[in-house]
């Protein structure tokens, strides 16, 4: 007597092809992702007909509402400007910037709060830095 074969199954789909694109769109967006370290302290940028936000630049220094001045991992105002000093610096060092060509622009994130007469205290100093060109963060209205 013959006995006819079972039927056979289908085997299960392999899930390995869909793993592999998720894989492959994690390492995507890893690469192409732009991690940025967060703000020293929070800044409440002040208002403007047009805003100015520029993109982050080689140099930004951040003003707080209190008056406090940080740059990177540097806190307070002799520490920040050393820092952004020796940044500059090796900047210039690197061919950045030279008689012709000035260093990028200063990048200014300042709390609106900061009265204006600490912000022009402010920036006789940063011109004494070496940056000819400082930008205000600000939003629009």
């Amino acid at each position: 007597m013959q006995f006819p074969d079972p039927p056979r199954r289908k085997p299960p789909e392999s899930i390995v092809p869909m793993i592999n694109v998720v894989f492959l769109l994690l390492i995507f967006f890893l690469m192409t992702a732009q991690i940025a370290p967060p703000d020293p302290f929070e800044i409440d940028p002040p208002d403007s007909a047009q805003a100015g936000d520029p993109a982050e630049g080689e140099f930004t220094l951040y003003l707080g509402a209190s008056g406090a001045l940080a740059y990177r991992d540097a806190r307070g105002e002799d520490a920040a400007f050393a820092a952004l000093q020796g940044d500059k610096a090796a900047y210039c060092a690197k061919g950045g910037c030279s008689e012709d060509v000035p260093p990028p622009p200063l990048v200014l994130r300042a709390d609106a709060s900061v009265p204006g007469a600490a912000l022009a205290a402010l920036m006789p100093r940063l011109a004494q830095a070496g940056f000819s060109e400082i930008q205000l963060v600000t939003v629009p209205r």
